[in-house]
Formats: structure tokens, C-alpha cells, sequence
């Protein structure tokens, strides 16, 4: 566990490779949109990302294809947080998104172009970390990713990133990359009712000291509302800090990178690094109890 006494190093901390960061941390997706598809004043966006440092986060998921209207997700973290002291930044390749919107998949050789083109927008010389992403939307890649995460690691060796990951992905595509170089974390959709077919990838990352990492892990379904609400009510917590909390008790190895555009919610995800879930809920979350 970390010394450190603000919230979200609640949880602890686990090193992604040479970094080690608060596994409670922040994604940045959510951050320029509003819940009804608008777009958030700029303001708005630059006072939750430093609220989200004060509050301890220092580890934020990022991508070059998050953006709405005029504005992207690393322009603002630049704007607001550069020079990122003592903070990681996590981003990902392989989808992109044209001035149109419209997403593709970078081909081996055009990796290298998105990585730069995360360079620029942050103001870095290189990348903390970067995932490489195959597959489409939350379909799961299939096939070798062999070719475009050995692109990726000759740009490690080039020193224009320090750590690589993978993301949207199944166990074999985890021995792949570890045969080419190595990997310090996955990045999946997983939940307390979610992907849980990656249970058994969990337990492989624990293993081999890998971060699983999930996007969405606050995602609910209908099935289980109302065994979240019960334990909610316990703890006097929300429904989304229940589903983090469950999410942190997979493993010291498992991180949270919830992400929101607003302050108060901001405050409401950190502040589940500190909620403890006793067997008990754990049993009702479950459908045990």
C-alpha cells in the first residue's frame, strides 16, 4: 500500500513497468461530452483534469481519437496539466479517426504517424505507455498482432515510448506479444456482469505480474441493479462506486480508469478506492447472497 494519504491512493499502487501509479486513475474519453451527446465547455473539461490530479490520480488513459467538435483529449490534458509532473500518461493505437469522425485501423506501417501524432498534441519527446488496440469498437481482435505490436516495439527500442500494452484482446494474443517484447498491461472491457469470459485472463496477468486494466467496468445490466443498489445501500455508496470497488477487489493488479466530465462525479469514482467490500457483499454481488 502507498504512504501517500490522498484519495485516490486509497487502493494502493502497482508499477506499470518503471512507473508505479495509484491503481485508481482516470479516462479521459468521457471528458469533452455531455450524457446527452453535447459537447462540454472546454472550462469544464481543464477543471476536472486538474481536480482529478489534486485528488492523487496520477495516471490518466488517453487516446489521439477522443475528441468532439474542435477539441481532443490530449489538447486538454496538455492544456491543463502539462508539464505532467509525477503523472503517466497511457494512450493507445491502431483506431483512428479521420476530420470526419470516421474510424479506421492503422496498418502496421502507419503506427509510427499515430504515435507521433500523440507526441504533438501532449508535448512529449516520447510516450509513458502505449496500448496497441485490434478489433473494432468492443469486438475482440482476431488473428496475429504480431506485425503491428512489433512496429511498436521497435519504436520502444527507438526510445519514442518507454512501455508497451495491449488492448481488446484474448489470452493467446497476450503469449504473442510476450514473445516479442514485454507487456505491462491489458487493457479489456470487463465488469462485475461484463466480458466476464476474461476472468481467466485476469488470473493470467496476475500471474505474470501484467495490469488488467478495464474500460466500461461501471456499465450495468439490468440483471444485477438490484443486487448493486443492496450493497450501495450498505455503504451508503453509489451504484458506480460498488462496481469499482468489485472491480479493484479482482486483484492488486487490476486498475480503474473511470472516466466523466463533471467535478462532483469526478469526486464520487476516486472516492471508491477507499470503499471496502466485506464477503459478504462480495456473496450478494455475485447472486450468493
Amino acid at each position: 500500500m502507498t504512504t501517500n494519504t490522498l484519495p485516490a491512493a486509497a487502493a494502493g499502487t502497482w508499477k506499470l513497468g518503471s512507473f508505479e501509479v495509484n491503481r485508481l486513475g482516470f479516462g479521459a474519453m468521457r471528458l469533452m461530452s455531455t450524457s446527452d451527446g453535447g459537447i462540454r465547455a472546454r472550462e469544464t473539461s481543464l477543471a476536472v483534469l486538474r481536480r482529478a490530479v489534486e485528488l492523487g490520480v496520477n495516471h490518466i488513459d488517453t487516446a489521439a481519437f477522443y475528441f468532439a467538435g474542435p477539441r481532443s483529449a490530449n489538447e486538454l490534458i496538455n492544456r491543463a496539466l502539462s508539464p505532467y509532473d509525477d503523472l503517466v500518461l497511457t494512450t493507445k493505437v491502431g483506431p483512428g479517426r479521420d476530420f470526419e469522425g470516421t474510424f479506421h485501423t492503422a496498418r502496421p506501417e502507419q503506427l509510427r504517424a499515430q504515435v507521433e501524432e500523440n507526441l504533438r498534441a501532449l508535448g512529449l519527446d516520447h510516450l509513458d505507455v502505449v496500448n496497441y488496440r485490434i478489433g473494432q469498437a468492443l469486438d475482440r481482435g482476431t488473428g496475429s498482432l504480431a506485425d503491428g505490436f512489433g512496429a511498436l516495439a521497435e519504436l520502444r527500442d527507438a526510445g519514442l515510448i518507454r512501455e508497451l500494452g495491449i488492448s481488446n484482446v484474448g489470452p493467446e494474443h497476450l503469449t504473442e506479444a510476450l514473445a516479442i517484447a514485454p507487456v505491462v498491461c491489458v487493457q479489456n472491457q470487463y465488469g462485475l456482469t461484463a466480458r466476464r469470459e476474461d476472468d481467466e485472463l485476469v488470473r493470467m496477468c496476475a500471474e505474470r505480474g501484467i495490469a488488467f486494466v478495464p474500460f466500461f467496468a461501471v456499465a450495468s445490466a439490468t440483471g444485477e441493479d438490484a443486487r448493486v443498489a443492496e450493497v450501495a445501500r450498505r455503504h451508503d455508496a453509489t451504484p458506480a462506486q460498488v462496481r469499482l470497488a468489485w472491480t479493484l477487489h479482482q486483484g492488486p493488479h487490476v486498475l480503474a480508469i473511470p472516466g466523466t466530465g463533471d467535478v462532483a462525479h469526478l469526486e464520487q469514482n476516486v472516492a471508491a478506492a477507499a470503499l471496502e467490500l466485506t464477503e459478504d457483499d462480495l456473496a450478494t454481488l455475485d447472486g450468493n447472497g
